[in-house]
């Protein structure tokens, strides 16, 4: 029996308080990335970043707190008010959405550093104190003003330092990632510090006054591993995404490197020849052209439908984890949570991120350079798979997809990503003819079939078709018929094709296009 006016002496699960500093350390490594990250976008894919970012980093730190706040045990039974915790997680939120935005500025100088820590570490102050204010026992909470001050002041010291360090660790070098663990472990630490000596400056005098328990719940051991699973693998697929981003973005650029350079000896050449052969002057000039359109085209296919394909693609697991993850935090903050639903919930969210994990390596096999690679393949299965990484630009150009696929093909023979850019390169070409029309519907249709020893796929849309005089020359190289095209897409399909021992051709004469090849199915050459 507690005597009432008694001072409440608590104690500290340390497995707890190991779990809440890891989680302290691993927020800490996801806001040094996606400060990077905010810092290298631009327009509305900056604002996307600035959001999600916000929305992690905030959940982190919440996170962090609050299991820290669960590590802590009394000798009377305490619950939480639901309502109060989430305005602690919104103050995380904010406060991580302003840091965000400081260290994406192109300039940080003093006042500004200055302002931004006060802002960022008044507001995970609150989120910590409006955590202890969440707390529902039969006891009354007094602060120790002086432990108090020294918390808040700390937090605004560790705010600034993680200012300074994730401004200075925007650019990628060859030391960043060490640094950035290590700053990460430092940053982690002072966050944990902070968060300990807040819970110092409370202390709890038993009260006999029963505690106000509506919209409160209490959470188990099993609750508290719960949230911290879901903070992790939040944090970690967060890091996980920064990285991949990181990696298009350095191949994007490399790329564009290499065709700026190739562009350029090409120049070179074409200047020697015109000082020699007068007469190759219009070849010269039109040589020079489909250079720049390529190096043009490059650069927009990378940056362009390559990156807002993949930011679609795994934006989709990523919002699922979201809504599962807020899904879990409502059952256990009820008064009865289901943990079935809650177990059920954390194995989605961990499909959500193999999913994730899964687009990216498709998108990293169709970026890796290397020679072919012919093996027995399933035709239907290349063709969904390019049907899903073209499907946000169809669904953006209101294009209709459909697939007519025949059940039981034979296998064929060849390279699975060879095949993926013929059927890419077929199938941006149907969006783009399409996307014009406004009379008709928008329509695209892939099919396959069995054709003798072979497999024919087909690829027919609606668009307004190409001049009958034009199908023997849009296989050639640098022949375009679109304004902004570099004439390389059809020629190279072609030449895949015929390599795996097939055929490419279009059906001139009929409503819409029509490209069609057939592949072998038993290594000879198809008819």
């Amino acid at each position: 029996m507690i005597s009432t006016n008694a001072e409440l002496t608590g104690s500290y699960d340390y497995l707890q308080v190991a779990l809440s500093g890891l989680i302290a350390v691993s927020a800490s490594y996801a806001a040094l990335d996606l400060g990077g990250r905010v810092t290298a976008t631009s327009g509305w894919l900056r604002l996307v970043w600035l959001t999600g970012g916000a929305a992690v980093m905030g959940f982190g730190i919440w996170s962090m707190h609050f299991v820290g706040m669960l590590a802590f045990s009394l000798p009377v039974p305490v619950s939480y008010n639901w309502p109060t915790v989430l305005v602690a997680l919104l103050s995380a939120i904010l406060s991580s959405a302003f840091a965000l935005y400081v260290v994406s500025r192109h300039k940080m100088g003093l006042v500004r550093a200055f302002t931004g820590s006060v802002i960022m570490g008044t507001g995970i102050a609150a989120s910590h104190y409006i955590g202890i204010n969440a707390m529902r026992l039969a006891a009354v909470c007094r602060f120790d003003l002086r432990i108090l001050t020294l918390s808040v002041v700390l937090a605004i010291v560790f705010s600034l330092a993680a200012l300074v360090l994730a401004f200075d660790q925007r650019e990628e070098t060859r030391t960043t990632p060490s640094r950035k663990i290590l700053s990460a472990i430092v940053l982690g630490a002072a966050i944990s510090a902070m968060h300990y000596t807040g819970m110092a400056s409370a202390s709890f005098i038993a009260s006999a006054v029963a505690p106000d328990v509506s919209h409160a719940v209490s959470i188990s051991s099993l609750g508290t591993i719960g949230i911290a699973i879901v903070t992790l693998t939040v944090l970690g697929l967060a890091i996980l995404t920064c990285k991949a981003a990181r990696r298009f973005a350095a191949q994007a650029e490399e790329l564009e490197r290499r065709v700026i350079e190739r562009t350029r000896q090409l120049t070179t050449i074409n200047e020697e020849l015109r000082k020699e052969i007068v007469d190759r002057q219009r070849a010269e000039d039109a040589l020079q052209e489909a250079q720049a359109g390529l190096a043009h085209a490059t650069r927009v296919l990378a940056m362009g439908e390559l990156v807002t394909s993949i930011a679609h693609e795994v934006n989709q697991p990523l919002t699922a984890i979201v809504t599962n993850g807020n899904f879990a935090l409502r059952q256990l903050a009820s008064r009865t949570p289901n943990l079935q639903e809650v177990r059920e919930a954390i194995a989605e969210i961990v499909n959500d991120g193999t999913r994730a994990s899964e687009v990216i390596s498709r998108i990293r096999a169709l970026l890796k350079k290397g020679a072919p690679d012919r093996v027995e393949l399933d035709i239907n299965e290349v063709i969904k798979e390019v049907t899903k990484l073209v499907r946000y630009e169809a669904t953006r150009s209101h294009v209709s997809v459909r697939l007519d696929l025949a059940a039981d093909l034979p296998r064929v023979l060849g390279d699975r990503v060879q095949l993926q850019q013929v059927l890419i390169n077929l199938i941006i070409n149907s969006i783009e003819a399409v996307r014009i029309l406004t009379d008709r519907p928008r329509e695209l249709l892939i099919k396959s079939a069995k054709n003798a020893d072979a497999v024919l796929i087909q690829v027919w849309d609606s668009g307004n078709g190409f001049d009958p005089e034009q199908a023997d020359r849009i296989f050639e190289p640098f022949f375009t018929t679109k304004p902004q095209g570099i004439g390389m897409g059809l020629s190279i399909s072609r030449s895949i094709i015929e390599s795996d021992g097939g055929r490419l051709w279009t059906v001139p004469g009929t409503s819409g296009t029509l490209f069609q090849f057939i592949l072998p199915t038993n290594g000879n050459t198809a008819a």
